[in-house]
């Protein structure tokens, strides 16, 4: 890389400027003292050395200056590659002290984001272990049962294998879950966008969900009486996931002969929202801005005996986001929750 450098010529000349008005002034003195002082030859010579000074001073100073810089931007191999490749490297103090804290900010952020990522990873293995080690453990126990003479008693045989099956049916929930966030994460897992009625996915979940609900004693129904269809343009099996989802959830953690209320508004010209309501228990506002996250649980102990593979809201979120569309939470201690979301109407013809 050739030297190249932007020049400080305001140092250079305050100085040559100092220098030659004592110069100068040595050489009135000294005229005055043995000679006649000369006005043509004074000038020149002040002309003469300003001009040879600041040259000097230039040249010397920006060269040992430079010298210092470009070792500071070669020990700071970053700024090597992508400073001095790019632009010209200054000797002016302010820029180079721009371009340091300009790099150790950026570092600072980038070693924040590492430490960030690197706690989220730490955390969701851990989760991970955690959501397969329970199933794993269980079916590993009855098993073990089996196979040490259990397996001669036809209704200890029986049961275990029910029990092993249930564990394995977990083990299989929580991989699909987790290849499912994945593919949707990485855009793997296409959005198939049709038009459906919306009335007609809910009431469908709700047939689905009917004996779940009926041994807590909770009524599904919609917020008024919804005999015709509504359109929307979505993926129906995505979206019929996320209701499932949402319902599922809502009857989950409902109070006995409590209710679970679908209303279904139009929030735009092109947007309809969908609003999932309960009389539960309510999530606490600290929760609320990580229900989203993998594995997270309100209350972990509780949320497991539940069941449920701990990423069914995470899913929800990703499939609401790769319909570009919104998901929001509202809830309050022993009043109850709302989930809703947008979606997009279906043109009419």
């Amino acid at each position: 890389m050739g030297v190249k450098y932007r020049k400080s010529y305001k140092f250079a000349a305050k100085s040559a400027a100092v220098i030659t008005i004592f110069s100068s002034v040595l050489l009135l003195v000294l005229q005055h003292l043995f000679f006649q002082i000369n006005v043509l030859f004074t000038v020149t010579f002040t002309l003469l050395f300003f001009a040879f000074s600041f040259f000097v001073l230039q040249y010397r100073v920006e060269r040992f200056i430079y010298r210092r810089i470009q070792k500071i931007y070669k020990e700071v191999s970053i700024l090597d590659e992508s400073v001095l490749r790019n632009q010209p490297v200054t000797t002016d103090m302010q820029t180079l002290m721009y371009e340091v804290n300009k790099f150790a900010t950026d570092k600072k952020v980038e070693i924040e984001s590492l430490k960030v990522q690197e706690e989220y990873r730490r955390e969701f293995i851990g989760n991970v272990a955690h959501e397969l080690k329970t199933p794993l453990f269980t079916v590993q126990g009855y098993v073990s049962t089996l196979l040490d003479g259990g397996v001669k008693d036809k209704l200890i045989r029986k049961k275990y294998l029910e029990r092993a099956d249930k564990g394995i049916e977990r083990l299989i929930d929580i991989v699909n879950d987790l290849d499912m966030i994945t593919k949707l994460e990485t855009n793997e897992l296409k959005v198939n966008i049709q038009t459906f009625d919306i009335i007609e996915l809910f009431q469908n979940v709700f047939d689905l969900l009917e004996m779940k609900a009926d041994k807590k004693d909770i009524t599904l129904m919609f917020d008024k009486d919804h005999y015709r269809s509504i359109f929307v343009n979505g993926d129906r099996e995505k979206i019929n996931q996320v209701v499932l989802n949402l319902v599922d959830n809502s009857i989950k953690y409902g109070k006995d002969n409590g209710t679970t209320e679908v209303s279904i508004e139009s929030l735009t010209d092109k947007k309809l929202l969908i609003r999932i309501t309960d009389n539960g228990y309510g999530i606490e506002k600290k929760h609320i801005s990580r229900l989203f996250e993998r594995f997270y649980r309100t209350d972990s102990s509780r949320s497991r005996d539940i069941g449920g593979s701990g990423l069914g809201l995470s899913i929800v979120k990703h499939i609401i986001e790769a319909h570009n569309e919104h998901i929001y939470v509202e809830s309050k201690i022993g009043v109850g929750s709302e989930f809703s979301f947008t979606i997009e109407k279906a043109v009419k013809k």
